[in-house]
């Protein structure tokens, strides 16, 4: 299951959310596996069930689990790196529209592509 590290500075539905998703990730958990309730979950780890919640949903919203009114959370079938992917085409977009929000140009952004984000801009 899912373990929490109170040192991490990641808040805890954080570390909820990229726990399932190195599970699926790995295989630990398959398509189609159910997920803890949100009660069971929260008792399990003891912390308020809003916090799984949000995790679920997070792991909703980005295509990892579904959920089935009822039934409960479920992994879904969608290719494990393309759902990884898509994921972190949405944070690029969003960095970078925060960034040029700030004022950085498109030629640093696509200059710092180019170098791998190694440097400094």
């Amino acid at each position: 299951m899912v373990h929490l590290d109170y040192r991490d500075s990641r808040p805890i539905y954080t570390q909820i959310t990229d726990g399932f998703k190195e599970q699926i990730s790995t295989g630990v958990l398959q398509s189609g596996d159910k997920l803890p309730s949100v009660r069971e979950l929260a008792a399990e780890l003891a912390i308020n069930p809003n916090t799984i919640q949000r995790s679920y949903r997070t792991l909703e919203v980005d295509g990892w689990i579904s959920t089935v009114p009822g039934k409960g959370c479920f992994v879904c079938s969608c290719d494990c790196q393309e759902r990884e992917r898509q994921h972190w085409y949405r944070t690029f977009d969003d960095s970078t529209t925060a960034l040029m929000a700030l004022g950085v140009t498109r030629e640093c952004l696509v200059h710092r592509i180019e170098k791998g984000g190694n440097e400094y801009a």
